[in-house]
């Protein structure tokens, strides 16, 4: 067996609370940090933790609680913090050799072999991998590049609800205005169309027509708007967006309208990818391929920076320096990717995530039935929402921080997504146990009674 069982590579298989939260040494830490760090951060604003150490689907603070960790650093520790097989492999490549820019080592060379061999649909010996910087930002950024010089176009199409990085033309990408209104103005030729919303949507599959019909127009009206189409980018499942999975027609059709107008489709799978979902990449679940497939998160194996973009061998026509960044040899991180590839595949993670999956989503729907403010639990595999609306049907963000709130006092760790931060958002390691999932839906699905008594009095 590669590597240890998943049993085995956690610090316990419940939270262990031995002081209030935060604790002292938590407080002084997050104090420390407030003194001499940037302004722009963001996390420890909403749950007040100092991280000691972690291991698989748990991690400790400084004043020694261990929390349950439901979120995952954003999805990027697929197969656990620190997993011994993964740290093994970095290690031994750190000590040989760290920076190698894109000089070819076995490390990479293999890496990308491996990566080949999970490639979705004809993607599987029909491709090329790119790296640039270390994120997915830059891994988008290159797919706009890609596109560009080989359409000639400079035209993009995104969606509403999308998040492709901070980056400026990742920015431009995405959609939401939070993110960007500080900053414009950014690229110019970008449209940005309705993504399906099942829940939002009295007829699903009647409105992704609608949606489909609307991108073709955008493509193909000499009044469309759209000068000169570059390419499509689409996340198959949003995630900031509120973890919206579409109906299935949708990639498909977006394919159709692609291959027609000579454009490729972009896949975002930095979030949704890397066997999050019960699948490598998400767009397998509706059997599209994309033309390319910007990547980073997990693929780091242990949450080194990596990020990378694949596409098909046709598209491989930039030449040398068509796409730079000093740290794209990363071979430690490389070597955690393959690791971690191998240690999905030895322990069958994937069948693991869509079964474990199955299980949360499953108690998640019986705690909302206790509970008018679940509006719906949905995602796919270890990609985890659940909607929260108020007495009036409106987006409750309010419901979502409170039960945040009360997860994280009682030692689990969760998150919120969405267009209006009303989606209880669960993006746990691929490597949680079962028991650790139902100890930790012990307290969020008493969580979402709790708060459906207190907002009811």
């Amino acid at each position: 067996m590669t590597g240890p069982p998943i049993q085995d590579v956690h610090l316990a298989q419940e939270p262990r609370m031995t002081t209030d939260v935060p604790g002292p040494e938590s407080r002084s830490l997050l104090e420390r940090q407030r003194e001499i760090d940037s302004s722009a951060v963001a996390y420890p604003r909403s749950v007040p933790i100092a991280l000691d150490e972690a291991r698989g689907a748990t991690v400790r603070d400084v004043d020694g609680n261990v929390y349950l960790d439901f979120f995952a650093g954003i999805g990027v520790l697929n197969v656990g913090h620190s997993n011994p097989y993964v740290v093994e492999g970095v290690n031994e490549q750190t000590e040989r050799l760290v920076h190698t820019i894109d000089f070819p080592t076995e490390t990479r060379i293999e890496f990308i072999e491996k990566l080949n061999e999970i490639a979705p649909g004809d993607l599987a010996d029909n491709n090329r991998v790119i790296f640039g910087g270390p994120s997915g930002s830059d891994a988008i950024e290159g797919s706009i590049k890609l596109a560009k010089y080989n359409t000639g176009g400079h035209g993009l199409i995104s969606f509403k609800g999308a998040y492709h990085g901070s980056t400026s033309g990742a920015l431009s990408l995405t959609s939401g205005r939070k993110y960007k209104k500080d900053y414009t103005p950014l690229l110019s030729d970008v449209v940005h169309v309705p993504y399906p919303y099942p829940l939002r949507s009295d007829d699903p599959d009647e409105a992704t027509k609608d949606i489909l019909s609307g991108v073709r127009e955008t493509l193909e009206d000499p009044y469309g708007g759209l000068t000169n189409p570059a390419g499509i980018w689409v996340e198959p499942i949003q995630g900031e967006g509120g973890v919206v999975e579409p109906p299935e027609q949708f990639l498909p059709g977006l394919k159709e309208l692609a291959e027609a107008n000579d454009i490729p489709l972009i896949v975002d799978e930095i979030q949704s990818g890397f066997g999050r979902t019960g699948k490598w990449f998400a767009s397998e679940w509706s059997g599209v391929t994309p033309d390319a497939m910007p990547m980073a998160k997990g693929i780091g194996g242990i949450g080194l920076p990596l990020g990378a973009l694949m596409y098909r061998e046709e598209l491989d026509t930039w030449g040398p320096g068509g796409h730079i960044g000093t740290f794209r040899g990363n071979v430690p991180a490389m070597r955690g990717g393959i690791r971690a590839i191998e240690y999905i595949q030895a322990h069958d993670l994937l069948s693991h995530a869509t079964d474990l999956g199955e299980h949360i989503r499953g108690r998640l729907r019986e705690a909302a039935e206790d509970s008018p403010f679940v509006a719906e639990v949905r995602g796919r595999g270890l990609f985890i929402g659940a909607e929260f609306v108020d007495d009036d049907g409106a987006p409750d963000s309010d419901a979502v921080e409170w039960i945040q709130q009360y997860c994280y006092g009682r030692g689990v760790l969760v998150w919120n997504a969405g267009r209006e931060k009303n989606v209880l958002r669960l993006l746990p390691p691929l490597v949680m146990t079962e028991e650790q999932a139902d100890n930790g839906l012990d307290v969020i699905t008493d969580g979402i009674r709790e708060h459906a008594r207190d907002a009811g009095e």
